[in-house]
């Protein structure tokens, strides 16, 4: 006999291309929960087939409303109900956060199966920094609001992951490049599946290449984060100095532009006292 799972919300990450890559803990969780939240049946059940799972699927996705969220959770009080989004972890780009949030609110238990993410696999295949990130989810349609968006983050020091179709990637990858800069750039298209593809180069360079042939698939971007300010002057730091003699008394005046340069303090304050000395 089949050990029951406890009551609760269990947060099962499926594969994003390969159904292989299913773990055998996510496959469990599969067969034993009660009832599993799906985003499309249709797509969900190939994957519980291959997990040799019957447990019947409720439909939970963008446009699903509170009444069917509440009607989950009050589940979860005497039953397990796995989350399963089409691809890859739930929560990442779909609605799921909702239902976390109302199930920990009413007190019910909240696992995790952690397995794979696009965003992640991308990251992964792209050789950039990798130390410090953000993932952006999906820009805007609109090239206005998709620039508003991309403005923000445009000096952040960290590598950016986005989203996007097809149709409009070609679009995406040219404001990238006209608000970012012309960085460097990773697409990857369809990872873990046959036609898996990974493509580098210039966020121009890109955008060009797809403009030409616009891709079909799930795709993922990966941008590279700005590139390193130039070192400043002798003559910069003069400027910066007899700015902040005006106001400050040296040795402030000297940390205040070894902050904003990079140099070094005392090689400034020692200007600046050169500098005091003229003024």
């Amino acid at each position: 006999m089949v050990e029951a799972l406890s009551p609760g919300l269990y947060i099962v990450a499926g594969p994003i291309g390969n159904l292989s890559d299913l773990g055998p803990r996510a496959a469990d969780i599969l067969r034993r929960a009660d009832v599993i939240a799906v985003e499309d049946s249709r797509v969900s059940a190939k994957l519980l087939r291959h997990a040799g799972s019957d447990r019947p699927m409720l439909p939970y996705h963008d446009h699903s409303d509170e009444r069917v969220r509440a009607r989950l959770v009050e589940r979860m009080a005497s039953e397990a109900v796995a989350l399963l989004s089409d691809a890859g972890t739930p929560l990442v780009s779909d609605p799921g956060y909702k239902l976390v949030r109302d199930a920990r609110a009413a007190g019910r238990i909240v696992t995790t199966v952690p397995g794979p993410c696009a965003a992640i696999a991308a990251l992964t295949l792209s050789g950039l920094p990798t130390d410090r990130f953000l993932f952006m989810g999906f820009l805007p349609p609109k090239t206005k609001a998709r620039a508003d968006v991309l403005t923000e983050v445009a000096a952040l020091r960290a590598t950016l992951i986005f989203y996007e179709s097809g149709p409009r990637l070609s679009a995406s990858l040219a404001d990238m490049a006209a608000v970012l800069g012309d960085r460097e750039a990773t697409v990857a298209r369809e990872i873990s599946k046959t036609y898996e593809e990974v493509r580098n180069g210039a966020l121009t360079e890109l955008a060009q290449t797809y403009a030409q042939a616009p891709p079909k698939g799930e795709i993922v971007v990966v941008v590279g984060p700005p590139a390193e300010a130039p070192a400043a002057s002798a003559e910069d730091a003069d400027i910066l100095l007899r700015d902040a003699l005006a106001r400050l008394p040296v040795g402030r005046a000297a940390s205040e532009v070894a902050a904003s340069t990079g140099l070094d303090r005392r090689t400034l304050y020692t200007r600046a006292l050169e500098l005091k000395g003229r003024l």
